[in-house]
């Protein structure tokens, strides 16, 4: 078994707006990008995130469609990354996505375990995602619901409360 200290956490997610983010009704959900950037950083388990010059990363493209935005970051583990999504105000956008995105059917998450010290891009995360799609989760490519330890080729099933799944 390979040591876990040896890798962290990458996590994908991608969301399709349903408005421009210069939009009034988009306004809640810009205004709140740097106080949860802010409170992602100062988070237990916190390693890095995706960012332009900006400072988010709202501007950055992927899959070279301008309705989709990327969060890409990386944590010790899925604990850490778990405690920061369902607490605080990430919690509180969360449960509020369906005014700013479209739901979509399609894997639009995902986790993969990287080297210590690595830093994903937005190519590789794109890659990861579309693997989880084809393939469901594997060890190249999982879920919070059904997730694997690092070097680890069996899945662990972790409680994911069902009105704050992965999806967008």
């Amino acid at each position: 078994m390979t040591s876990a200290a040896a890798y962290e956490l990458a996590q994908v997610n991608i969301s399709r707006l349903k408005f421009p983010l210069d939009s009034p009704e988009l306004k809640d959900f810009v205004d709140a990008l740097d106080p949860v950037n802010a409170s992602a950083e100062a988070a237990d388990g916190y390693v890095w995130r995706l960012q332009s010059e900006g400072g988010d990363a709202t501007d950055i493209k992927v899959f070279g469609d301008d309705w989709l935005i990327i969060n890409l970051t990386v944590w010790r583990d899925t604990n850490a990354l778990t405690a920061f999504m369902y607490q605080g105000q990430h919690r509180e956008l969360l449960s509020r996505r369906r005014e700013w995105f479209e739901k979509v059917t399609e894997a639009m998450t995902a986790l993969w375990w990287v080297p210590a010290g690595h830093r994903p891009t937005v190519a590789e995360a794109e890659s990861r995602l579309l693997h989880l799609r084809a393939n469901g989760p594997t060890p190249y490519a999982f879920t919070l619901r059904t997730s694997f330890p690092a070097g680890a080729s069996q899945p662990v099933s972790l409680a994911v409360p069902e009105d704050l799944g992965c999806g967008v």
